[in-house]
């Protein structure tokens, strides 16, 4: 307001530097400046990089230090720390989660040993399997009576007894899965433990675990049905049917496993507000070049991670298909094409991608392929030279991402191991639970990398410079080193 500008050094004192929440006001009281440091500092303040506002200085100065929160120091922060009020949720969410691994892996086995349709009946209340030889004879007349047992003249009661035993179980762990859920929800419920913003999610998890009950029943039907009894081929499941079935195991395993890491990571205090403020405060510390980093790597993680769910879909349509009994040769597929002849029938259509054994493997193999690519390239590109010194890579995410391109390698190697060897039950068991690892370790890099999200990149750059950007930019006007 003076008719003389008051010079420099005093500006950037008064209000860069003993009041860094002042920048704008700042800019004002730079207009009387000479227009050359007009146009250094308007650059600056627009959060240019210092190379195109003054060549010179930013060589001389360097980058200011990456300031980390707690669980950007570690691997998930300790399930007994006394600072996380909301530890004891996140360990039961994680805790389900794992027993949801365990159905898939006995559900897979249960596929692999042809054994999913030797129960013929949906009898929720029902928990023992037969006990007397009378109770057997009774169950195995049973199953006499269905398509299936048509194309199994053969089987004696001893057979009969371990496909149904795996069927069972297969049941009776989505039973205990329910009561693990739902005992500890209500407990928490009760005390008000359940922290704000989480309860629909809780809501939402139970209604995914109790409708999967009722579409797993809803996929046997589909091989028990009178018009099966001219089928020519092995009698199976509707393959959309098993997809749907497997797509809601993964979701609700995404959905328990994401919302457990959210937790352990303070997602729950104060709705959230204060995990979030601590992305917020981390991203404001990094450079402009760390945030654009750290803003592609989670992009990479995140197209990784669709990848890896939308792979796992499409091996339901294999496994429905026993499409992976088919082109048992690697990296061709038939005499040396990459591409099978036939791999698109006139008469399916559309329906090409879902039933035509050719193309469902074919499309299984591309997205494989995708997954693989993807996943170990936001690997190289995470863990390049400087992405951890800058901060752009916390060590949380350095762990993250060299275990997703570790797994995918892996789950590709034992994918393609599987395909050669003609799909042995323990091999293909194993590739589909090396399909949950590699999501995992997605899911669990894509929760460490939330100060890279638009949130908190826009919060970052519209809020309070920190102290390290507000200290380089008052030597960047006063042109010091």
């Amino acid at each position: 307001h003076n008719s003389v500008a008051p010079p420099p050094r005093q500006i950037v004192s008064s209000y860069l530097i003993d009041h860094p929440n002042m920048v704008l006001s700042a800019a004002a009281a730079l207009r009387g400046m000479t227009p050359h440091l007009r146009r250094n500092s308007a650059a600056v303040l627009r959060r240019r990089p210092l190379s195109m506002a003054m060549p010179g200085v930013a060589r001389r100065i360097p980058p200011p230090p990456a300031v980390a929160f707690p669980s950007a120091t570690r691997g998930i922060p300790a399930l007994h720390s006394s600072a996380n009020a909301h530890a004891s949720v996140a360990k039961w969410l994680v805790g389900t989660a794992g027993v949801v691994v365990l159905i898939v892996h006995v559900g897979g086995v249960t596929r692999l040993t042809r054994s999913g349709l030797s129960m013929t009946y949906w009898k929720p209340t029902q928990v023992l399997p037969p006990i007397t030889p009378e109770e057997w004879e009774a169950e195995f007349d049973i199953y006499k009576s269905f398509p299936e047992f048509q194309q199994r003249r053969s089987m004696d009661i001893e057979e009969f007894k371990s496909i149904f035993y795996w069927e069972w179980g297969h049941r009776i762990l989505g039973r205990i899965s329910g009561v693990v859920f739902v005992l500890p929800a209500a407990y928490f419920a009760a005390r008000g433990m359940i922290p704000k913003g989480y309860g629909w999610r809780v809501a939402g998890l139970l209604g995914m675990g109790a409708g999967q009950g009722a579409v797993g029943w809803w996929m046997v039907a589909s091989g028990l049905g009178n018009d099966r009894r001219g089928d020519k081929k092995e009698i199976r499941v509707s393959p959309y049917r098993l997809a749907v079935h497997l797509s809601m195991a993964f979701a609700t395993y995404t959905g328990l496993v994401w919302n457990g890491i959210d937790l352990l990571h303070g997602g729950g205090s104060d709705g959230g507000a204060a995990a979030r403020r601590r992305y917020v405060v981390y991203a404001s510390k990094l450079s402009l070049e760390a945030r654009n980093a750290a803003k592609k790597l989670r992009g990479g993680v995140i197209v990784a991670t669709v990848l890896t769910a939308a792979t796992a879909a499409s091996g339901a349509f294999v496994a429905g298909l026993d499409a992976g009994c088919a082109y048992n040769t690697w990296p061709d597929m038939e005499d040396g094409n990459f591409v099978p002849e036939n791999i698109w029938d006139p008469d399916l259509g559309m329906l090409n991608p879902f039933e035509n054994t050719a193309t469902v493997q074919f499309d299984h193999r591309i997205l494989a392929y995708a997954t693989f690519l993807s996943s170990v390239g936001a690997a190289a590109y995470g863990l390049r030279r400087g992405m951890i010194s800058s901060g752009a890579v916390t060590p949380q995410v350095a762990a993250g991402i060299t275990a997703m391109g570790a797994a995918t390698t892996g789950q590709a190697a034992l994918g393609i191991a599987t395909l050669l060897n003609y799909v042995p039950i323990g091999m293909a068991a194993g590739h589909q639970m090396g399909s949950l690892v590699v999501l995992t370790s997605g899911l669990y890099t894509v929760q460490a990398l939330r100060y890279g999200g638009p949130a908190a990149l826009r919060a970052a750059a519209a809020g309070p410079m920190g102290a390290g950007r507000t200290a380089t930019m008052a030597r960047t006007i006063l042109g010091k080193p």
